[in-house]
């Protein structure tokens, strides 16, 4: 018993010093992640002439809200809100739906060459967007949609890794459930509606909030398909703000960024734990 005893006293100050430097860690790991933005949140206040000073400061010293204003008065933001708002909530439901009906499928439904089906879905993962940017438009402009919001939102309603992402979430559920309720007369859709699809509620956030950030931000498919002003998203929408950075307005610039990122970040302070939960559950069966 007293040699338990010393023994765990010498293993005290091992697992706090272990405990303080993964604190150190993680506070660096912060300062890195938050640097960039707290830095545009500050610049973004300032006047041009403030967002050069030397040395730089933190804390503006001349607050300048009027930088808002200018990018209200420089570029139409709000129509550039809205096509963003409904391309990526259109994406991300698509998305959604077809991703975690085909998961499902691939992993709860036996079907002739599913092994050799998923593969080739895996494999596409590994093909860069760059490389297929030219069929895709081509396809775009042979159903009639080229400039139009309808060109980002169609090919991207389904995905190789939101299906191999659901799969594995699906593969790690009791079959037995499943079994019960075809048992009890349910069809496939049935058992996935009424059982898995309720079981698969974190996956499913996860996906979903991954595809926002994801679509919200995405710049280059919209540089690729879009032409006019008013079927610009709102991060293509901003390159109207660049003129700016000619005569040294940079602030407003950064100020049209943090409008930009409002979303995002409101997603991720509201729906963090449904994140949470959907990365670590199914960690420990």
């Amino acid at each position: 018993m007293t040699t338990d005893v010393v023994a765990d006293r010498r293993r005290r100050p091992v697992v706090k010093v272990g405990s303080i430097a993964g604190m150190v860690v993680l506070i660096l790991a912060a300062i890195v992640a938050f640097g960039p933005l707290l830095w545009t949140l500050s610049t973004s206040l300032r006047s041009p002439a403030g967002a050069f000073s030397n040395p730089p400061q933190w804390i503006p010293t001349d607050w300048d809200f009027g930088n808002y204003a200018a990018v209200f008065q420089q570029i139409p933001i709000g129509q550039f809100f809205l096509n963003s708002v409904i391309v990526t909530v259109l994406i991300v439901a698509g998305q959604t739906i077809t991703c975690t009906l085909s998961g499902y499928a691939f992993a709860m439904v036996s079907f002739p060459g599913k092994n050799a089906i998923f593969a080739v879905f895996l494999a596409t993962m590994m093909v860069p967007l760059q490389t297929i940017i030219i069929p895709v438009f081509i396809i775009v402009r042979m159903l009639g949609l080229s400039d139009s919001l309808g060109a980002l939102i169609i090919p991207a309603l389904g995905s190789a890794f939101g299906t191999f992402l659901m799969r594995q979430y699906f593969m790690q559920m009791p079959r037995e459930l499943g079994e019960a309720g075809r048992i009890d007369g349910a069809t496939h859709f049935g058992v996935f509606r009424h059982i898995y699809a309720r079981m698969a509620t974190p996956a499913i956030a996860t996906l979903a909030i991954l595809n926002f950030s994801g679509f919200w931000a995405e710049f280059y498919r919209p540089l690729i398909f879009l032409n006019a002003q008013d079927h610009f998203t709102l991060p293509l929408g901003l390159v109207g703000l660049q003129g700016n950075l000619g005569t040294g307005s940079i602030s407003v610039v950064l100020a049209g960024v943090i409008l930009a990122m409002i979303p995002s970040v409101l997603l991720f302070v509201f729906a963090q734990r449904y994140f949470i939960e959907g990365v670590t559950a199914g960690s420990f069966r």
